[in-house]
């Protein structure tokens, strides 16, 4: 039973007005399960997508996506940095258990509602009648931003890691610089629109391929790594904290090392985006979540501590390639081919990575668009016949990527900044998700039937456990790296971030609150 019921009958998205389809045409064109269709029906939207997703392929892209091991091994630095092998170790842990309960709660919810719009439609459901309409739009805003500049970090961080590639073989030769990264950005981002529309019929099995290479590849570097690089000391690797900054504490060292970890399981409310292409969502989903939380995680603790045992000699994080990894690849196998070959998986990878952001991206854009929220809201929503993709949404994304891409020609750290903001902004929209949901259930407040069902105590835990981590998360991601810093060392995030937020309220009180009614008020009551 839907929670509120204003047009039992139609619903307006963007000034059109949406009439149901026809069941045969959802199962036989769309692949829609009865579930799928009865789901779509309820929250009042056409199926307009096609679901070629099933559980296998929907996993691999969610795995994809968060990169986990891949990551680490580029954000390790950070956390050694801040914390120690050890600070780095316990960090880790603890975040892969704490985002096992941000998405199980995720989870819960998108089993609910299985639509592209994700958190900001489950906003609108569950919110308190009086703010659903202005936390939802926020919400909404969070996400898209959120993902908009996901994707431009993404293909940043292949585009150098190719550089970084570069500067490993032609060391004499070759002078970096920011430019080259950029052409390179650029270049990764028109592949990535492709694959997303030439080649959207087959994204599911691109999707199936990169998760074989996912698995593969990740042995195909720890085993060298373990066999080839003397390791260290357990005792050492497993108790030496570090303080290098100088903060007060070393536990608040650790803390604020903890973004090292935290990054590479960020994000996987992606596959949430994509459920209206998915068969059997409101089953399949949050099992996609929590399963591949559960493993992506595991796999980045292993790399992790694969990483602390076998770095060897610290100057290997200067490394001139700008990623330590790459160094520390040519160092244990002494063979520019080895390292080459084991760098070529992390940049595969991270290629594959940029094109499962994008998909994620343009469906949360396309959502919200349906929904009236967005400038030129009916053209990004727009879904041409025959495509079965939003292309409008996806030419979008691509667009403003390649406009932040040049933001690194003049300013290295300007685009870092911006960059780094969809860490604060998507850990924003989580918390502000689970802590309604969590209200409600508090509050003994009806909840919509959930095929995923944590029961009453342990359900209310997990998202308390949830909610206490996004927080936690949310103070230390706009942490600089240095007590007392410079200007130029200064996280400038939480600006930017605040500066975001300012700004899609004032746009709601000029223009949002006109035309946004939020998807709560078009849902129907089904018997």
């Amino acid at each position: 039973m839907a929670l509120y019921d204003k047009s039992p009958n139609v619903s307006h998205t963007g000034g059109d007005i949406m009439y149901e389809q026809d069941a045969h045409e959802m199962h036989d064109v769309y692949k829609s399960t009865a579930t799928d269709q009865r789901d779509m029906i309820r929250m009042n939207k056409p199926q307009q997508l096609r679901r070629n997703f099933r559980f296998t392929t929907m996993f691999g892209f969610s795995v994809i996506l968060m990169a986990s091991w891949e990551v680490i091994l580029a954000t390790a630095p950070l956390g050694l940095l801040n914390g120690g092998t050890a600070g780095l170790l316990y960090t880790n842990l603890a975040t892969w258990l704490g985002f096992i309960c941000v998405y199980a709660s995720l989870g819960e919810q998108g089993s609910m509602a299985p639509t592209s719009g994700g958190q900001y439609h489950w906003v609108s459901e569950f919110s308190p009648r009086s703010c659903q309409k202005f936390l939802s739009y926020q919400v909404g805003w969070l996400g898209v931003l959120g993902w908009q500049v996901g994707v431009a970090f993404a293909s940043y961080l292949a585009a150098t890691e190719i550089q970084g590639l570069i500067i490993l073989n032609h060391p004499d030769t070759y002078v970096p610089q920011r430019w080259h990264g950029t052409l390179m950005q650029i270049l990764l981002l028109v592949l990535c629109v492709l694959f997303n529309t030439f080649l959207a019929q087959r994204l599911h099995l691109v999707e199936g391929c990169a998760l074989a290479l996912h698995i593969c590849g990740f042995f195909g570097i720890l085993i060298p790594l373990w066999v080839l690089s003397p390791t260290a000391n357990s005792h050492d690797v497993w108790t030496t904290f570090s303080n290098t900054p100088g903060w007060p504490t070393t536990g608040l060292s650790c803390m604020v090392g903890t973004v090292a970890s935290v990054a590479p399981l960020l994000g996987a409310d992606a596959a949430a985006h994509m459920a209206e292409e998915l068969q059997d969502a409101s089953y399949t989903l949050p099992r996609i979540l929590t399963w591949a939380t559960t493993i992506n995680g595991g796999l980045m603790f292993i790399m992790c501590i694969t990483f602390c045992y076998t770095m060897g000699d610290p100057s290997v994080l200067d490394s001139p390639t700008g990623y330590p990894f790459i160094q520390l690849f040519y160092n244990s196998t002494g063979s520019y081919a080895a390292a080459n070959a084991m760098t070529a998986i992390i940049i595969i990878l991270s290629f594959f990575t940029a094109i499962t952001i994008t998909a994620g991206s343009s469906r949360q854009l396309f959502a919200f668009a349906r929904d009236g929220a967005m400038p030129f809201s009916s053209w990004i929503a727009k879904v041409r016949p025959g495509w079965d993709v939003p292309v409008n949404a996806i030419l979008v994304i691509f667009g403003v990527a390649v406009l932040l891409s040049l933001i690194n020609i003049g300013s290295a750290l300007a685009f870092s900044i911006i960059t780094s903001l969809g860490t604060g902004t998507l850990t924003l929209s989580y918390i502000v998700t689970i802590a309604i949901v969590t209200w409600r259930k508090i509050t003994g407040q009806q909840l919509l039937p959930s095929r995923f069902n944590m029961g009453k105590t342990f359900g209310l835990l997990v998202n308390l456990i949830a909610l206490g981590w996004m927080v936690v998360v949310l103070i230390f991601c706009f942490f600089p790296l240095f007590p007392d810093p410079l200007p130029a060392d200064m996280n400038w995030a939480v600006v930017v971030w605040g500066g975001v937020i300012l700004f899609s309220m004032f746009y709601y009180i000029v223009w949002g609150r006109k035309k946004y009614d939020g998807p709560v008020e078009y849902v129907r009551k089904l018997d």
